[in-house]
């Protein structure tokens, strides 16, 4: 029952996202969720209209006040400054908490952030870290960085190496330039881990080669430094 009613809602999703813009307008103004969330995206991005932000922002606050995790998420980044010319820190915290709440992984970091830095909410390390762990887990990388850093830190909680040696290697076999380099330096010192001198020169190497360039510096110094390319 439950792989029926998943594959009607599937179909139905495919044939929302194939109708033209003055289709979509129309079930949007019906009330229809789904369509409004979809207006609120062709306004923004300019797809099959003029690019509209603050229609775009209309849209999906109709679409995230009916429960739309999705449109909540994206709501909140165009509070947040994301995208468009509105900033609200306080409505970009409330609808990211809405969104996070109902499990979205990419408004549960943010959510975290804004806990972290005291932005548009008071400052709650706790609370930054709860909804840092939620969002890690469901595999954000950025999340699993920042969940790392709070352990190596002792950011609101005790340190905890080998927590963070987890979570950093977690996030740099995504990709994430900042935990490539962390993990690259724990397995050189041996901190949270055994010392492997191979495991930090291919970490190291790795962000070394990535696209941050911040982080890029910092390795090709640390490569240097400790001759890494021996090993």
């Amino acid at each position: 029952m439950k792989t029926t009613i998943f594959i009607v809602i599937l179909l139905f999703t495919n044939l929302l996202y194939a109708q033209s813009f003055e289709e979509t307008k129309q079930l949007a103004e019906q009330g229809n969720a789904d369509a409004q969330l979809l207006l609120g995206k062709k306004y923004s991005q300019g797809d099959g209209t003029e690019q509209d932000y603050k229609k775009a922002l209309y849209w999906f606050k109709k679409s995230a006040e009916q429960g739309n995790v999705d449109a909540q998420f994206l709501l909140a980044l165009m509070y947040d400054g994301i995208k468009g010319n509105v900033q609200d820190k306080k409505q970009a915290f409330y609808w990211y908490k809405k969104s996070a709440k109902q499990g979205d992984a990419d408004a549960q970091y943010c959510l975290a952030s804004m806990y972290e830095k005291g932005n548009g909410t008071r400052q709650d390390y706790k609370k930054a870290f709860y909804w840092y762990k939620k969002s890690a887990k469901q595999g954000n990388a950025d999340a699993q960085l920042s969940l790392a850093l709070m352990y190596s830190k002792g950011i609101g909680l005790k340190k905890n190496y080998e927590q963070a040696f987890y979570w950093y290697k977690k996030s740099a076999e995504q990709g994430i330039a900042g935990a490539q380099y962390n993990l690259g330096l724990m397995y050189y010192t041996g901190v949270g881990t055994s010392v492997d001198k191979s495991k930090a020169a291919f970490w190291i190497k790795k962000a070394k080669d990535n696209s941050d360039e911040e982080i890029r510096q910092l390795a090709e110094n640390l490569w240097e430094k400790f001759k890494l390319w021996k090993y």
